[in-house]
């Protein structure tokens, strides 16, 4: 097993930050689905002010590369990735196109 922690921001607007979790408390299957077949073992999505932070742990079949082709390949994944990127946006250091920037661990106990 392996963790990846990932940051994005949400739109600075509390309605639609409030719907936003929303649509999480109620993730649609297939998305679910999409992201188990891709070797994602656990993730979970935290919160704070319009940051995210999401941790992924995923088991040795995971790659990204397969995970973006699968991705790109399935139409309801991308009907909710244009869906999500109305409520999202970009860090500040993000070039074009990227969304959840993977962080650098500093430090661990």
């Amino acid at each position: 097993m392996k963790k990846y922690c990932f940051a994005l921001d949400l739109k600075d607007d509390e309605k639609l930050i409030e719907a936003y979790k929303a649509y999480h408390k109620k993730v649609w299957p297939e998305i679910i689905k999409s992201i188990k077949d891709a070797g994602v073992e656990d993730m979970e999505i935290y919160l704070v002010g319009n940051r995210m932070f999401m941790i992924m742990v995923v088991n040795e079949s995971f790659s990204f590369d397969r995970k973006q082709q699968m991705d790109e390949n399935n139409p309801k994944v991308q009907e909710w990735e244009t869906l999500m990127w109305k409520y999202q946006q970009a860090l500040p250091i993000a070039k074009e196109g990227e969304k959840w920037m993977l962080m650098e661990r500093i430090f661990k106990l």
